[in-house]
């Protein structure tokens, strides 16, 4: 899923950009693009990880385990 993204203000280390909706987010903003400014249109993707989310599963699931182990 692509969205549309506009940068509506910066604000000391926060930009705030609004979304399609008018949604808002507050987003760092040495995390944004170099040279985005007010008024910069963004694009964000978002994409589910189904993989890395089943791994990430296993993983506690085998960190748990060890615990309850006693780690032998």
């Amino acid at each position: 899923m692509k969205i549309k993204i506009i940068i509506d203000r910066i604000e000391e280390n926060k930009a705030i950009l609004k979304g399609p909706n008018n949604e808002t987010i507050e987003w760092p903003v040495k995390s944004l693009p170099e040279n985005s400014k007010e008024g910069s249109i963004l694009f964000f993707n978002i994409n589910l990880n189904e993989e890395e989310e089943k791994n990430s599963k296993q993983l506690a699931k085998d960190i748990l385990n060890e615990i309850l182990k006693g780690g032998k």
